[in-house]
């Protein structure tokens, strides 16, 4: 785990190099390099959340890009190594998965990607492949633009699962 104090501290593009590892929205790392210092972990989180909420759909679908599929292992935009482990490790139940889940996820993958036009987003960590495969067909009905907001939800938990491991020696 990394210190706040350290992030606060860094040059601007370490910090950035850090923070981008959590989310892939440029905008949200820019404006988070800028909101220094936090000095502590709530009020990190706190405005990690109000920079997301801040941002545009198209920064949102930049952070979705940044992501690989449920049960594979690399986004249509690189991830830095912290951030392509991590993925590995929140996508750990789709990895242990049946055969069957797996390929369930990926007609799931495939049939939200065609709908909505970028990869199923949701926050994994301590899921089942079964649940994945579930919730990604039952957000198949929403509308574009509920969907939308329901990914960069889940996107920002992810964002904030992940400010908590690099940060939470802090709390």
């Amino acid at each position: 785990m990394t210190r706040i104090a350290a992030l606060d501290d860094a040059l601007p593009g370490d910090a950035a190099a850090l923070l981008r590892s959590c989310c892939g929205a440029e905008q949200w790392v820019h404006a988070m390099v800028g909101e220094r210092p936090f000095e502590t972990l709530d009020t990190l989180l706190a405005v990690a959340e109000e920079q997301w909420w801040a941002l545009t759909p198209a920064d949102w679908l930049e952070a979705f890009a940044h992501h690989p599929r449920i049960g594979e292992r690399t986004g249509a935009r690189a991830q830095d190594e912290r951030g392509a482990a991590w993925s590995a490790e929140e996508q750990a139940g789709a990895s242990a998965a049946s055969d069957d889940v797996r390929l369930a996820l990926a007609h799931a993958n495939v049939a939200y990607e065609a709908k909505f036009g970028y990869v199923y987003i949701v926050c994994a960590a301590g899921k089942r492949g079964d649940e994945l495969a579930a919730l990604a067909i039952e957000r198949l009905s929403n509308d574009e633009d509920t969907e939308l907001h329901v990914a960069a939800e889940e996107q920002r938990k992810i964002t904030r699962l992940r400010l908590e491991r690099l940060f939470g020696d802090d709390a």
